[in-house]
């Protein structure tokens, strides 16, 4: 089943990636309100996918957001005036749920340890391409490499596997490689020729996958060993879900003067303890802030940590993520199969995994996620499209998948008007809040 609507993930999650590189990230205006040629270009794309899948669905959106409303609205709009085009013989409508980012910005911020996600977050995946161009000796053919579901299995297999077990299969292919590699190696009779040429496409694409993928895995594990990621995702995976302040800070403190940590990676772990601790009233965000000065962090960056409270600060959210039930429960997971890769810990959770299971159920709150108009669906969703204002990530496409596979006979799609990697999540947080006169005053003590 999963696999049957893979194609509509793959187009709901994309279709916007067609726009210019500048105008892939950012949707706002001046303050947190909808560019309108990005709305136009949003809702463009939303129909184009209800068109080629073809259904009508019902709309919920998330009260809090007015950015969803918007959307919504205009969704409907279109729907009501083209009403011929959308009359679609389905058993039952589906339903378009439409949320706002801004209720879970610590997902983008995070490191990610699943293939496809790491890939993204370490290396950026821009139309299904990763550009390794950057890489010390790396070959022609392998300085911009291509990683897609569609055409290549080992990807398609993987793509949601942990690090570690990457590493297992990895060295699965390079068996497999080197068995069909050696029984070319003698080429004597004229038997022997024909049946090199009739394998060689197949033995040259294996070829080609084996180059690639080990060559995108020995970069992830180098930046993995390079800049101590998984002591930063440790704290990571504990500040989003632990409430243990003083250990934690004292542990931010301690990674802020060790240089083997990237500056974005010290910057996400204050922007994360600022949404964390943002309220308590012996925070020492402004001394997290003085220590990233002191290590030479730009001005415009240390920025940031303002700018993402008034972008999603406890103000602006409609959920409390640090008082989730899935907070107390904190589950550690342990990652075998490739060197450097001990114990990683996989506690977090995005608040879109809770959202869709409490709509599955038939719980989610009519008040915080009303139904645009009088249209109600009377029975529980079987098909669900849920669109992401603000951008979606890989890490809530795996949460989809793994929906899919729980629940039989539900159909759950995934889009939004981008897929973020922390950088680009950055990116949109500072051109959401560009020109907004903050009200935070940081110093609570």
């Amino acid at each position: 089943m999963a696999k049957r609507y893979s194609c509509y993930i793959k187009t709901l999650l994309l279709f916007l990636k067609s726009m210019p590189k500048r105008m892939q990230a950012v949707i706002y205006s001046r303050g947190l309100l909808w560019n309108p040629v990005h709305l136009h270009r949003t809702v463009s794309g939303l129909i184009s996918v209800l068109l080629s899948i073809k259904r009508c669905p019902c709309i919920r959106y998330q009260n809090s957001s007015d950015m969803a409303k918007r959307l919504a609205e205009k969704i409907r709009e279109v729907l009501n005036k083209e009403s011929n085009s959308f009359k679609f013989r389905q058993d039952s409508s589906p339903l378009l749920l439409i949320l706002d980012r801004r209720d879970d910005p610590v997902t983008p911020l995070l490191n990610q340890w699943t293939y496809q996600a790491m890939v993204h977050e370490l290396l950026t995946i821009n139309n299904n391409r990763v550009n390794l161009s950057h890489v010390k000796g790396i070959s022609k053919e392998l300085k911009e490499v291509v990683l897609s579901a569609e055409h290549d299995e080992f990807y398609a297999n993987n793509l949601y596997h942990n690090f570690g077990e990457i590493g297992q299969t990895m060295k699965e292919l390079m068996d497999e490689f080197q068995k069909k590699a050696k029984k070319h190696q003698k080429v004597e009779s004229i038997a022997d020729m024909k049946n090199f040429v009739e394998t060689y496409p197949l033995f040259k694409k294996l070829s080609g996958t084996v180059s690639k993928h080990v060559t995108v895995v020995g970069e992830l594990s180098s930046f993995v060993e390079k800049h101590q990621l998984l002591q930063v995702s440790e704290l990571e995976q504990e500040l989003s879900c632990q409430n243990e302040h003083s250990m934690q800070l004292q542990k931010i403190k301690g990674l802020i003067n060790n240089h083997q940590i990237r500056e974005i990676d010290a910057l996400r772990l204050v922007m994360l303890y600022a949404l964390h601790y943002e309220k308590y009233t012996n925070n020492d965000i402004n001394g997290l802030l003085n220590l990233l000065k002191t290590r030479g962090v730009p001005e415009r960056h240390i920025r940031l940590v303002y700018n993402i409270l008034e972008y999603s600060g406890i103000n602006a959210r409609q959920s409390n993520l640090f008082d989730r039930e899935s907070v107390a429960k904190i589950t550690k997971k342990l990652f075998k199969g490739l060197s450097g890769v001990d114990n990683i810990y996989t506690q977090h959770t995005p608040l879109l995994n809770e959202t869709l299971e409490d709509l599955i159920k038939g719980k989610l709150s009519l008040q915080a996620f009303p139904y645009l108009g009088n249209a109600m669906m009377s029975k529980r969703p079987q098909d669900i499209i849920v669109f992401m204002v603000g951008g979606t990530t890989y890490e809530e496409s795996l949460t989809v998948y793994n929906l899919n596979k729980q629940n039989p006979g539900i159909k759950i799609i995934l889009g939004g008007t981008t897929i973020h990697n922390s950088s680009s999540f950055l990116e949109e947080i500072q051109q959401a809040t560009s020109g907004i006169l903050s009200k935070y005053k940081i110093n609570n003590n």
